[in-house]
């Protein structure tokens, strides 16, 4: 996997209905998650407005810590964390607000922060309607993010 730079990341659930005609670059980052290259949340979200669909931000920041130095390693295990909360299978995009990277006793840690976003036609935001997939996590060594290269899709 080519280096990631976290800060403004936006993940997307893979077979997220899009808008007609918007063609964003994604590639694989975990299983049934895709990192959105080259755009961040601002961009997404006026490309997505121009579609006359809406791209909600949840309040609420998320957070995870997880031992290591910063990395793409280290961002892929906190990123599984967050995508494994219960509240993560009610939308379809979380955008990474910041990581942190820090020692505690000599060992490093790095920890991440985000927010959940949601991309929908309609203008209220509606749970009950959000199709709650739960897809597996696969740990890290079955991961293969890094043999894959860039993937253009529309998701």
């Amino acid at each position: 996997m080519p280096a990631i730079e976290p800060a403004g990341t936006l993940f997307i659930r893979e077979n997220t209905l899009l808008p007609g005609g918007l063609i964003i670059e994604t590639e694989t980052f975990l299983p049934g998650w895709r990192a959105v290259k080259n755009c961040d949340g601002y961009r997404l979200g006026r490309k997505i407005e121009e579609a006359k669909w809406n791209f909600f931000y949840l309040a609420g920041e998320v957070r995870s810590i997880v031992f290591g130095r910063q990395g793409a390693a280290s961002l892929r295990r906190a990123v599984r964390s967050i995508l494994a909360k219960p509240e993560a299978h009610k939308f379809n995009s979380l955008e990474i607000t910041g990581t942190r990277s820090r020692r505690f006793l000599g060992i490093p840690f790095v920890s991440v922060m985000g927010n959940f976003r949601h991309i929908q036609q309609g203008l209220a935001l509606d749970p009950s309607k959000v199709l709650s997939l739960k897809l597996p996590i696969a740990p890290e060594a079955e991961i293969a993010g890094d043999q894959l290269g860039p993937v253009v899709s529309t998701l």
